[in-house]
């Protein structure tokens, strides 16, 4: 699935792409999956010569700032991604929405598994889902004590607690596991419990984590060779760090989660 760095290099490169550019065609699919609360044609017609002035982004969802609203906002859900291109035989396959500008560069949302969403808001940072979200962990991390004030009212492991998107903006699985890993924190620790020492070290922890993946555009063999990213996948039962310690799969809040118990306490 698609997390904060991935959205992230997404609004970078839709931004390059669009920004100061007129829309002059739209192109869409008949897909009421997808098209969330509003239809292709309507969408169409509120984006067709408008000029992209700017792309936000909150969490994993981004919006395009248009010279008049509605504006459009997408959600990739797990697998969806932008696409540039320029001649009709590039369009990628399972595309959902495509944008032509004026000068003549294409951007196409991609989602073969349908599990993203495309809205038209009036104001997307204001407004149900984006304004649920909680604080955006690459650019909105609260200090250490408010931070720990926070988490002393969550009693469910920390683990779940750093996937709750109403508190953790842009945090998904591996950010979870890896910040976990990271800062020497079991996941199955009460939220709560965590003295003010570590949850210093796990804000820490994650703000490093998120602010290399952004630098490095989300291309995962630039990670650190150390990173538990690098060993976490597929349950593998032998699976080891680079330091040769057993990493544990097991499922917390219901997602998976990757561990190393000698390592974290």
């Amino acid at each position: 699935m698609p997390e904060l760095p991935e959205v992230e290099t997404a609004r970078k490169l839709a931004t390059r792409a669009l920004a100061g550019r007129r829309i002059v065609s739209v192109a869409t699919v008949d897909d009421p999956i997808v098209y969330a609360g509003v239809s292709p044609r309507r969408l169409a017609a509120a984006l067709r010569g408008r000029r992209v002035q700017a792309v936000g982004r909150k969490g994993k969802h981004l919006w395009l700032e248009l010279d008049r609203r509605p504006w459009p906002a997408f959600h990739f859900g797990m697998s969806g991604s932008f696409r540039i291109y320029g001649p009709d035989a590039e369009r990628p396959s399972y595309w959902k929405l495509e944008l032509r500008t004026d000068d003549g560069a294409r951007l196409a949302l991609r989602d073969p598994r349908r599990l993203g969403r495309i809205r038209l808001l009036r104001d997307p940072a204001r407004e149900p889902p984006i304004s649920l979200l909680g604080f955006d962990v690459l650019g909105e991390m609260p200090e250490a004590r408010e931070l720990q004030a926070l988490l002393s009212r969550r009693k469910a492991p920390i683990k779940a607690v750093l996937l709750d998107q109403g508190l953790f903006a842009g945090v998904g699985n591996w950010i979870a596991d890896e910040a976990l890993f990271q800062a020497r924190l079991s996941p199955h620790r009460p939220a709560s419990s965590l003295s003010a020492a570590e949850v210093a070290r796990l804000r820490r922890s994650l703000g490093a984590i998120v602010r290399l993946a952004v630098k490095v555009l989300a291309r995962k063999q630039e990670f650190p060779r150390g990173w538990l990213f690098h060993r976490r996948w597929g349950r593998d039962s032998s699976a080891q760090t680079l330091r040769a310690e057993r990493i544990v799969h097991e499922t917390i809040g219901g997602r998976t989660a990757a561990w190393v118990p000698s390592r974290q306490r």
